[in-house]
């Protein structure tokens, strides 16, 4: 194995980040944090992820293991001690494991964010005046829009729009979960050192997402309380498997920025997308999670964010990046724009890897019924497609992942119960068969003594064509 490889094996070494086990799908410890360490050895951790496998099983397995990095220097406890609390505590914080962290670090930024330079073309030098001009546009779109309703978000109206609302929203509040229960950790990053008045006012920011020491005004508080009210755990991480890629993505890329502190202008800018979109994203929000769940959901996370984000927009721009650009001028210019666009573009595909989620759930059914017709009267016709056969025994977890490809999931003999989002599992047995689309997150469990099941490679065009030629031939 390379040196990189071998770094990222002695991290996953930590017993804490082992497979997980079969009563794992949820999780109540804040230590335990399962990533498919087998995968790891199939995965070049050297190359740098692109914007089209940013919900591939290599981008969750770097994403995983980044936010496991980067928590390690924040304090995380449990509700209540449990049994082997007191052990779990001291390995995630142990030297051993610190020690294997810093080692890897720098491996898993490039991994994870190396292909944002590329990505973000910065057309020429771009000056205090010209960053600016770009802001108050924003602003100004942003003002121009507020009106919009949750139907003009594609993930909420994904949501609204469903056969089952209540579970695709729960699922969506799930994705928040990394960042919002533990909201402000990676902006605390910034509140260190001597850069004068911006630091004051970045202070200002975070003391508002603290709730100014008051912990019932805190915001990660109010996201608890959210969470509750839809029937959902408020522990940290008790979700962990059903955390998508992108979404860990968008935590880990402040921890990124505001840890490395060459980025730090970078982190002015993606401060001030957040700051400024939420104004209207989280009135969206509000509105679409009070249509799914009725007058019972506790909204007030989101109806805060709508007032006083339309303070810290404006905060972020006139307090913190003018001031910042009068003081530094055109040298800071180019990656204060930089951190905006590239948050701003992490986003975006956050929001179309959600979408596809939801739909691969949606279209379960109508899936299936494809994906019979075609194994049935294709591959069951003489067909050479490669089954990928597997054989696993009672209790066999398949920690959540995803696939490069689309495939079939045939269950030959026995059965298991199979999670496409959060939520209560299918329950699947001999002859059930499903189509899983590339890069949509699984995972699965066994309940009979042993299951046999294959996974032939078939998208949906293929299955098509194929049972369309069969029925030309016939």
């Amino acid at each position: 194995m390379s040196s990189v490889a071998n770094r990222i094996a002695d991290l996953a070494s930590v017993p804490l980040f082992h497979d997980a086990e079969e009563d794992e799908v949820f999780l109540n410890n804040p230590y335990r944090r399962p990533t498919r360490t087998f995968d790891n050895q199939f995965i070049n951790f050297a190359s740098p992820l692109n914007r089209n496998n940013q919900a591939s099983n290599s981008a969750l397995s770097t994403h995983r293991l980044l936010l496991n990095v980067y928590e390690m220097d924040m304090l995380f406890l449990p509700d209540q001690s449990y049994p082997g609390f007191a052990e779990d505590f001291a390995t995630f914080y142990s030297e051993d494991a610190l020690a294997k962290a810093d080692a890897v670090r720098h491996d898993l930024e490039k991994k994870a964010f190396g292909f944002l330079d590329d990505e973000i073309q910065i057309e020429g030098k771009w000056t205090a005046k010209d960053a600016m001009e770009f802001f108050e546009a924003f602003l100004h779109e942003q003002k121009q829009s507020r009106d919009l309703g949750a139907s003009s978000s594609a993930v909420l109206n994904a949501i609204m729009t469903s056969p089952d609302p209540k579970r695709c929203a729960q699922h969506y509040l799930i994705q928040f979960a990394p960042d919002f229960l533990s909201e402000a950790s990676a902006m605390s990053r910034m509140a260190s050192g001597m850069f004068g008045p911006l630091q004051s006012e970045v202070f200002n920011i975070l003391i508002d997402e603290y709730g100014a020491g008051v912990h019932d005004n805190k915001h990660s508080t109010l996201y608890e309380n959210t969470m509750k009210s839809v029937g959902l755990s408020s522990q940290i991480h008790h979700y962990w498997q059903f955390y998508q890629a992108t979404s860990l993505c968008m935590t880990n890329y402040f921890h990124y920025i505001t840890r490395a502190k060459r980025h730090a202008f970078r982190y002015l800018g993606a401060l001030l997308y957040t700051e400024a979109s939420l104004v209207n994203v989280t009135k969206r929000q509000s509105e679409m999670l009070r249509t799914v769940f009725g007058k019972d959901v506790d909204t007030k996370y989101f109806d805060e964010h709508h007032h006083i984000d339309q303070h810290h927009g404006e905060m972020a721009l006139h307090r913190v990046i003018k001031p910042a650009l009068d003081r530094f001028g055109d040298d800071v210019a180019s990656e204060i724009v930089r951190g905006f666009l590239e948050f701003q573009f992490l986003e975006s595909l956050a929001d179309e890897d959600l979408v596809a989620q939801l739909e691969f759930f949606n279209s379960l059914e109508q899936s299936a019924d494809l994906a019979k017709r075609y194994y049935h009267e294709v591959v069951g016709d003489g067909s050479e497609i490669p089954l990928e056969t597997f054989v696993e025994c009672k209790g066999e977890r398949s920690t959540t992942h995803t696939h490069p490809d689309d495939r079939l999931l045939v269950i030959e003999s026995g059965s298991m119960e199979f999670w496409p989002i959060y939520g209560d599992a299918l329950s699947l047995s001999a002859g059930d068969i499903l189509a899983i689309p590339r890069h949509r997150l699984h995972g699965s469990v066994v309940t009979s003594d042993e299951s046999v099941y294959h996974q032939p490679i078939a998208d949906r065009d293929t299955m098509l064509a194929a049972l369309d030629n069969q029925v030309a031939a016939q």
